[in-house]
């Protein structure tokens, strides 16, 4: 059976290596490449892919937000990230999102194949190296999110931290130099890659991040 894959990665390098790891394999066809989040979403839908190799940080849209978009498709496609970071709350949003693995960059051509297989066939995989971070999350459930791992921009960030703060939406333009448009945008786009629909909800992560005090 015939396993169709896509590579997402905005370094031409990275996917040209990919490329030639997977169409060494039997069975393997890289059917598309995206250099950025949302060419990869537009590139599922056209092209449903079994499995998609996604990197985290890429322009336009986050491999985190374009893992999620893909997963509510509903076109199973699996997605399997492939990533230079390794910690755990990297791995805990990108599985929260809908990916069906997480490989290390640094995996060796045979982990990748093997990756690609398991995810394919329904199963999950991880990294040998970040499979220690998810057991140590589920041993300390209580630990502080991680803005690296929710996929905030630096300005959302900003947005995010000016609420926790008491500002409104009209003072945070002002304070920003933007317009209020934008900060709304801006806004909606927090609530909805933290999947938190309240301002108090804000407050409460923005906390237990540590961005202000209590």
């Amino acid at each position: 059976m015939e396993t169709t894959i896509l590579l997402a990665d905005d370094h031409r390098i990275v996917r040209e290596g990919y490329k030639r790891i997977l169409e060494d394999q039997t069975g393997f066809r890289v059917v598309g490449e995206a250099t950025n989040g949302e060419e990869a979403v537009d590139l599922v839908a056209k092209l449903h892919p079994d499995v998609v190799v996604m990197d985290i940080s890429m322009p336009r849209l986050s491999g985190i937000d374009a893992t999620r978009r893909i997963a509510r498709m509903g076109l199973g496609t699996r997605v399997l990230v492939c990533s230079m970071h390794d910690d755990r709350t990297c791995v805990e949003e990108v599985l929260r999102a809908g990916a069906s693995g997480y490989v290390l960059k640094d995996a060796s051509a045979t982990e990748l194949v093997s990756a690609i297989e398991a995810v394919r066939a329904g199963d999950s995989y991880l990294s040998p190296a970040v499979t220690q971070q998810v057991v140590s999350a589920i041993a300390h459930p209580g630990d502080r999110p991680s803005f690296a791992a929710s996929g905030l921009t630096e300005r959302e960030r900003e947005v995010l931290h000016l609420i926790a703060d008491g500002l409104s939406s009209k003072e945070i333009a002002q304070r920003l130099g933007v317009s209020l448009k934008t900060v709304e945008s801006h806004r909606a786009n927090v609530m909805e890659k933290l999947d938190i629909h309240k301002v108090s909800g804000l407050v409460r992560f923005a906390i237990r991040a540590g961005l202000v005090a209590p």
